[in-house]
């Protein structure tokens, strides 16, 4: 089992796990997972956790390739009202942060979010690592190259596995320093990879255990699988469900995802499998 401190609570993850991914943005790439009121977000989160979700991840700025970058001002304002609802309509549901802008991490903790997922681990913001240490916040880091404006360039690597590997050993040696020594790993799908460097990690996730930290999965309706199966966003489903049960196979912790109810039947139904 892994323990992951949460702000007030224990992150405990003792078999995989569902994170359900709710944007407070017009421009993230998939449009149903746009939150456009506060109504709507609070039934979004109602629906995640009767399906099974074990945390809610609320984003304030789009990450796919081409989204225009907005102030950590801009993101405080999108993410920390629909923080705030969800938090007093379900309080024992974890909420994590989707940024890389310590300002937000702040200020979405302050709201009643536990979990800091940040797509650089700390590279993009250096200021993030105190914020989530002040703040006993959960932490997932992400594998990352490049800056905010090149984070989708690939660059030349020999193998992408190796190279992953060493990323999150140099991360915990500095996470270490902040007394941060339980958090959860990324390996970056989707992000300055090509597709096969992408389903090759999936393949691989097993090699990362010997990092001794949870590994989160994040494949949903990614252009990976779209561009492979030849479908969009929208039809991607099925291809993710693919995807996500080998990352199962393979030791993947926590699934996020766009469609919680299918995931979490990907969790409950391979303990009878293998």
């Amino acid at each position: 089992m892994f323990k992951i401190p949460a702000r007030d609570r224990i992150w405990e993850i003792d078999r995989p796990q569902v994170m359900g991914i709710m944007n407070a943005t017009k421009d993230s790439f998939y449009d149903a997972s746009r939150i456009d009121d506060i109504s709507w977000a609070i039934e979004k989160a109602g629906q995640f956790i009767s399906q099974g979700a074990s945390i809610i991840d609320i984003g304030g700025q789009s990450t796919r390739p081409g989204a225009e970058l907005l102030s950590a001002q801009d993101e405080i304002q999108n993410v920390v009202p629909i923080i705030e609802a969800i938090c007093a309509a379900f309080p024992k549901v974890l909420i994590s942060i989707d940024t890389y802008h310590s300002r937000v991490a702040e200020a979405a903790l302050k709201a009643g979010a536990h979990i800091v997922n940040d797509i650089s681990c700390g590279s993009f913001d250096t200021g993030m690592f105190k914020i989530v240490a002040d703040n006993n916040a959960g932490y997932i880091g992400m594998h990352i190259t490049g800056t905010m404006q090149t984070m989708h360039e690939i660059p030349n690597r020999i193998n992408v596995v190796d190279d992953v590997i060493v990323y999150f050993k140099q991360k915990q040696v500095e996470l270490t320093k902040w007394g941060i020594n339980n958090w959860v790993i990324d390996p970056g799908f989707g992000f300055g990879k090509t597709i096969q460097e992408n389903f090759t990690l999936v393949k691989a996730l097993s090699k990362f255990s010997v990092l001794n930290l949870p590994i989160l999965l994040g494949v949903s309706r990614k252009s990976s699988i779209c561009k492979t199966l030849g479908v969009d966003a929208k039809d991607a489903l099925n291809g993710t469900t693919a995807v996500n049960t080998v990352g199962l196979l393979n030791g993947a912790s926590v699934l996020r995802v766009h469609d919680v109810k299918e995931a979490k039947q990907i969790v409950d139904l391979l303990p009878f499998l293998y």
